[in-house]
C-alpha cells in the first residue's frame, strides 16, 4: 500500500503569469517566494512552495503528495505500473523545478495528474503573507472524479487514504489526522475541483469575504459550514476558472480503531448547515 503523508504541492498552468501572481499576492494572500522567466513560486507556510504557477494551458493541473522515502517511492512505482498506471520517474531538472529530492508522475483512475514526492524542501525563512488573509497552510484538495466509487477504492485500497464521511458517493478522505485530504468531485473529466488553504480564525474567513468581494473576487459558495468537518467556509474563484477554499476549525480523527465514516445525502444541507448554496455550475 502507498503510505502518502500530506498533500504538498498544486502546479498550474496559467494563461497569464501576471494576472496569476496579481491573484495570488493581492486577493489570495500568497508569500512570492520565487520568480523565474516561466514559472511563478508561492508560499502558505514553512514549505519552499505549496503552489506554482507556470505558463501553460490552465487544463495542465497536477496535485503533489509526499511519501516517507526513495525506497517507498520505488515501491510505488512499482505497484502503481502493476496496476496499469504508467508511472514517469522525475529527471533532475524536473525535481528542481518541483523543489524535491525525488518524485514519480501518474494518472489516477480518473486521468487527474498525480505526483508523489520526496523530500520537499522546506523555507529557512518565516512564512510572511503578501496581506493578512490569516492563512496557516496548505491543506486539501477536492479532486474531479468520473466514477467516485471508483476513485474511492484507489485512494483507499492502493493507497492509504481513510474515509471520514461521504456526501453521497462524495468521499472525504484523510491521509493523517486531519479530517480529509481529498475530497472526490463528480465530473465529466480530470482536473483540480478546489484547493484549500486554512486560515487562524473565523473572522479571517468573514475579513476574506469582505475584501475579495471590494476585489470583485466571485464569490462562489460560502461563508458556510460543513456539517462533516464542522469548518467554517468560504469557496471563490481565481485565474483560469481555479477554485480556492479558506475553511477554519476542520475536525480531527482523534482515534482510528472507533471513528465510523458517517453517510449524509447528496443535498445542500449536507454541504453548508448554515443555508448557503453554491454557485457554481456543476
Amino acid at each position: 500500500m502507498i503510505q502518502l503523508k500530506d498533500v504538498t504541492y498544486a502546479r498550474l498552468g496559467a494563461s497569464s503569469l501576471e494576472e496569476a501572481e496579481s491573484f495570488a499576492t493581492r486577493c489570495l494572500g500568497l508569500q512570492v517566494s520565487e520568480r523565474s522567466q516561466n514559472s511563478l513560486y508561492l508560499r502558505s507556510d514553512d514549505r519552499a512552495h505549496t503552489l506554482c504557477y507556470f505558463e501553460g494551458d490552465p487544463a495542465d493541473q497536477t496535485i503533489g503528495f509526499e511519501v516517507e522515502n526513495e525506497s517507498e517511492l520505488n515501491e510505488a512505482a512499482t505497484t502503481l505500473d502493476s496496476l496499469g498506471h504508467p508511472v514517469h520517474v522525475g529527471a533532475a531538472a524536473e525535481c528542481s523545478a518541483r523543489k524535491v529530492r525525488a518524485f514519480i508522475g501518474f494518472k489516477d483512475p480518473s486521468g487527474n495528474q498525480i505526483e508523489l514526492v520526496v523530500r520537499p524542501e522546506q523555507h529557512g525563512r518565516r512564512y510572511f503573507a503578501a496581506r493578512d488573509a490569516g492563512i496557516t497552510g496548505f491543506s486539501h484538495v477536492g479532486l474531479n472524479s468520473t466514477n467516485p466509487v471508483r476513485d474511492e477504492k484507489f485512494w483507499t485500497e492502493v493507497c492509504n487514504a481513510r474515509v471520514s464521511d461521504r456526501i453521497g458517493d462524495i468521499a472525504l478522505m484523510r491521509v493523517n489526522a486531519i479530517h480529509h485530504t481529498i475530497a472526490l468531485a463528480p465530473a465529466r473529466g480530470p482536473g483540480i475541483q478546489h484547493i484549500n488553504h486554512q486560515v487562524q480564525s473565523n473572522d479571517d474567513v468573514l475579513r476574506s469575504f469582505y475584501h475579495l468581494s471590494e476585489q470583485r473576487v466571485p464569490i462562489v459558495f460560502g461563508p458556510g459550514r460543513h456539517p462533516t468537518s464542522g469548518a467554517r467556509f468560504l469557496y471563490f474563484q481565481g485565474p483560469d476558472g481555479m477554485v480556492f477554499e479558506y475553511s477554519v476549525g476542520v475536525d480531527e480523527i482523534e482515534n482510528e480503531e472507533t471513528h465510523r465514516p458517517r453517510q449524509f445525502g447528496f443535498e445542500p444541507t449536507s454541504l453548508c448547515m448554515w443555508g448557503s448554496k453554491s454557485k457554481r455550475a456543476r
